[in-house]
Order: structure tokens, then C-alpha cells, then sequence
């Protein structure tokens, strides 16, 4: 099995800070909006958006787990 670096790690990236549920949600939709525009047959754009994508879905998450409290 060969070694690989994550998108990633939430052990080593820790929580993703947001001020509030509000700004994590408009950080995820301008992301969103951004990285969906990302060239299909170009490797390094889609692995630079998966790792857009996936850190501000950590924040969000981060996010709506602060405000149910948990």
C-alpha cells in the first residue's frame, strides 16, 4: 500500500475556524461558485478545488456543529 497525503486531515488541519454559520455558508456558496468553474481535463485545477470544496465543507460542518452546541 502506498502512501498518500489526504485533502484533508482533520487530526493535523484541525477545525476550519468560521466567525458564525452565516459567514461559513457564504464562504461555502462563493467556493462553490468559484471551483465549479474548474477545467475538467486539467489534473491540478480539480485537485485545487477538491481541497477548496472540502475545506470550506469542514467549516461549515464546524460551523453547524457550533450552533446546535455540540
Amino acid at each position: 500500500m502506498s502512501a498518500y497525503s489526504p485533502l484533508f486531515d482533520p487530526e493535523k488541519d484541525g477545525p476550519v475556524w468560521s466567525r458564525d454559520l452565516a459567514h461559513a455558508l457564504e464562504r461555502a456558496r462563493a467556493t462553490l461558485a468559484e471551483k465549479g468553474r474548474a477545467n475538467i481535463h486539467d489534473r491540478d485545477e480539480l485537485i485545487r478545488a477538491a481541497y477548496g470544496l472540502a475545506h470550506v465543507l469542514a467549516g461549515l460542518l464546524d460551523a453547524l456543529d457550533e450552533e446546535a452546541g455540540r
